[in-house]
């Protein structure tokens, strides 16, 4: 099973290659290029500023009284979570655990920090689902004889049905995770393998705060409409005259296609093939959204290489204390 991860990623990274090759890698290098460093920073900025609206959407649903850690502890915790997920070789799954892991060095107990990173998952699936919807209604709206329409539309159905699966099956869930962790982060879990009716019972807590849950879901919608801007902003710096509604709606029926994906590590091969894919249905020459592909993977691993190594000196420095008390 810990080769499927890889093998997926290996076959991403070859479409990916294959593609670039296709299209021209002198043509999508010059796009890429550019966009210049100053365009670059400023994607990346933005990036930060997500970062804040995603940890706000994680801290909100966490009651106080069950958690030490602090808002700037869940915004952390999120930027490790993505930096993990986007930059090392393992699936989506494995970034959950390690944001999860960061958010116990700053005041969470695992059975609240594992806990909320599920309930934070599935309030984000429901908003990456609601800005897919948005995203499909304005390609029906530009593009009304689309042969996308109906398949997208059942696609983003079956994406609300597992949602609903996920959020019924949750009520066992804590064995599954507690099992993942161990495989992902060895020792981490030595401990927590008696602590699942406490998993559990975080888990009914969160939930029974109706209002903070969908508090957090309406976070998450706005964390996605800020990144559709953020795509918007990246085929601006690259040339592109097109419109912001345009951008959402790509960016809309991108993401639920990454989702789906969700198993493959930062998702190689396919997000490159669904920007170019979807961004045709707009117009969009393949090798410029292949640049903006690129572009993203690119500040995706200048924001977290960065990260994860602060996140090992703080782990170092805390089994230097352990080992010294």
């Amino acid at each position: 099973m810990k080769a499927v991860p890889i093998l997926l990623a290996v076959l991403g990274l070859l479409l990916a290659t294959v593609m670039v090759g296709y299209f021209g890698l002198g043509d999508v290098l010059d796009t890429v290029t550019s966009i210049g460093w100053g365009g670059f920073a400023l994607l990346a900025v933005w990036q930060c500023g997500l970062f804040v609206v995603l940890g706000s959407a994680w801290d909100v649903i966490v009651p106080r009284e069950r958690s030490a850690s602090r808002p700037w502890s869940f915004v952390w915790a999120r930027t490790v979570r993505d930096s993990g997920s986007n930059c090392l070789p393992f699936s989506t799954m494995g970034g959950f655990v390690f944001g999860a892991r960061a958010l116990t060095l700053h005041g969470a107990s695992w059975p609240v920090a594992t806990a909320s990173t599920v309930v934070d998952v599935t309030a984000e699936f429901l908003a990456q689902i609601a800005f897919a919807w948005i995203g499909l209604a304005i390609l029906v709206r530009r593009a009304p004889d689309s042969t996308l329409a109906v398949p997208l539309a059942i696609a983003l159905a079956v994406a609300v049905a597992a949602c609903a699966g996920f959020v019924w099956t949750q009520r066992g869930a804590a064995p599954i995770v507690i099992r993942l962790g161990k495989r992902m982060a060895g020792e981490w879990f030595t401990e927590t393998g008696d602590r699942i009716d406490a998993f559990q019972t975080e888990l009914q807590h969160i939930y029974r705060r109706t209002r903070h849950v969908a508090a957090g879901a309406s976070l998450h919608l706005i964390g996605w409409l800020c990144t559709g801007v953020a795509g918007w902003l990246a085929y601006r710096l690259l040339g592109s005259d097109i419109d912001v509604a345009s951008v959402l709606a790509l960016e809309g029926l991108l993401n639920i296609t990454l989702g789906a994906a969700f198993l493959i590590p930062a998702a190689a091969g396919v997000q490159e093939a669904a920007y170019a894919a979807i961004g045709a249905l707009f117009g969009l020459p393949p090798e410029m959204s292949l640049s903006v592909s690129l572009i993203r993977r690119a500040k995706d691993l200048a924001i977290g290489i960065p990260v994860l190594l602060f996140w090992q000196i703080i782990e170092m420095r805390r089994l230097r204390v352990a080992k010294q008390s």
